[in-house]
């Protein structure tokens, strides 16, 4: 005779949406990247629910004082394609952390999303500014601590 266990469920109507704000300055850049995309996905939510989007929305802020460990920010490259032939273009991390923190963070959280409608509209939770000032006090976001 096999058990039955009832599973617990949320519809995406019923998700209570919560705002968290993350002060990343000297955060290392991957840790904080793995903690923010579980709170966007909804790890932390005991109803936890993989095809439903039952996570929080994510404010981080003083993004350009991210620490990259390592060589990284002279080594690490990010690639991106025109479409064209020979039209592909590289950044290191440390001049894509000097002239656009906020893409570099961004790169990193969406990483750890899933690769389809669901991780898209995760990626929409997020929101990212270099400074300390944002525009969602209003929401009145809690501390994260990573």
């Amino acid at each position: 005779m096999q058990r039955v266990t009832k599973s617990l469920t949320v519809e995406e109507s019923r998700a209570a949406r919560k705002w968290y704000v993350v002060d990343a300055s000297e955060q290392v850049l991957g840790r904080l990247a793995t903690r923010v995309a579980s709170v966007l996905r909804g790890k932390h939510n005991p109803a936890f629910t993989p095809h439903v989007d039952c996570g929080d929305f994510v404010v981080v802020i003083n993004a350009g004082k991210i620490v990259l460990t390592g060589n990284k920010a002279a080594d690490k490259r990010y690639y991106r394609h025109s479409g064209y032939p020979g039209g592909i273009r590289s950044r290191t991390a440390g001049e894509l952390l000097a002239d656009r923190p906020e893409e570099l963070v961004r790169k990193a959280v969406v990483g750890m999303l899933p690769r389809n409608r669901l991780g898209r509209q995760l990626a929409g939770k997020l929101k990212i500014y270099s400074g300390a000032e944002h525009p969602h006090s209003a929401q009145c976001p809690e501390s994260l601590s990573v």
